[in-house]
């Protein structure tokens, strides 16, 4: 039995095969003018699966990066300030053997017990260095200054609350402070002022230690009496601090080779996210523009062969 197919079916067909035509029109328009292919999840239920992996990878190297400039900033100024305190111990080390040497006069000590007092000063300055407004010598405690300030030359108040007391006794945190570069894997960015600067004396009579502001303190005394061969004995415990103080430096360095590493395969790892990312969600314009074109072509037919549809009025009857 034939199907009659009557006016009203043909006009229901037509605007339904119009609308078709622009909703198709509406979803290319929308993908040019945003530059995605997806913009909804019915889109492409599938794509956005991908695109919103993509998305959760891309958004934790960004951390991961970010993660790793910071502490590349915080090894370069920890390289940087043991630099600048193996310079001074250095210098420290020239004036020893000079006062040593067994041929100057009192006011000659005197003038370099004066540089001496100096130098502790600075080297006292590099142990309370702040980087960002935290300590970096003191571990986790990051908002203590780990060294006391008082000179060589200020005498000692025991009354005083809490006790004054040199900067060789101060003990730091030994709490390390880590960086977090990939999944799975940190990396410690201090180094402690004990690490640096020698564990701290607790008994002043102790002449075995190499902590470094004790030394200082001792050569001190010593060029104020004019020992000048307790100042040649001083020498081999200055050595001993400068070669761990060097081995210091040389661990900061070898983990800034590796955070550059670290950063290199961020780098590509986000290239690669990146352009996995665009695949999946940027739209083709060139495909997109020849779409739209040809949905605008048929559309325009669509309308053509609707006006033929459209049932003519009475007066084209009585012609």
């Amino acid at each position: 039995m034939a199907l009659r197919v009557t006016q009203t079916m043909m006009s229901s067909q037509m605007l339904s095969n119009i609308n078709h035509n622009l909703n198709g029109m509406n979803k290319l328009q929308n993908q040019l003018s945003t530059g995605k292919a997806i913009n909804k999840p019915s889109d492409d239920p599938v794509g956005i699966t991908f695109a919103l992996r993509y998305r959760g990878e891309i958004s934790s190297n960004d951390q991961y990066t970010d993660n790793a400039d910071a502490a590349m900033s915080s090894l370069e100024y920890m390289d940087t300030t043991i630099g600048q305190a193996t310079d001074i111990v250095q210098r420290f080390r020239e004036l020893i053997v000079k006062g040593a040497n067994g041929t100057l006069e009192q006011t000659s000590l005197d003038a370099i017990k004066t540089e001496v007092s100096q130098l502790y000063n600075q080297m006292v300055e590099i142990g309370n260095g702040q980087f960002n407004g935290k300590q970096m010598f003191n571990g986790e405690q990051t908002g203590v200054k780990p060294y006391s300030a008082i000179g060589l030359d200020q005498a000692i108040d025991p009354l005083a609350v809490p006790p004054q007391t040199k900067a060789s006794s101060n003990q730091t945190d030994n709490g390390s402070i880590n960086y977090e570069l990939s999944p799975g894997m940190t990396m410690e960015v201090n180094m402690t002022g004990n690490e640096v600067f020698g564990e701290p004396v607790t008994d002043p009579n102790d002449t075995s230690s190499d902590n470094l502001f004790q030394l200082m303190q001792r050569a001190y005394d010593m060029l104020g009496s004019g020992d000048q061969t307790g100042l040649s004995g001083l020498l081999g415990q200055i050595d001993t601090r400068m070669d761990s103080m060097l081995t210091a430096r040389a661990q900061i360095g070898a983990r800034v080779n590796r955070v550059e590493i670290i950063q290199g395969r961020l780098s590509d790892v986000d290239t690669n996210l990146q352009s996995m990312q665009q695949k999946v969600e940027d739209v083709d314009m060139a495909q997109a523009i020849t779409n739209m074109t040809t949905l605008e072509n048929v559309y325009q037919a669509s309308l053509s062969a609707g006006a033929k549809i459209i049932q003519p009025s009475l007066v084209d009857f009585l012609r």
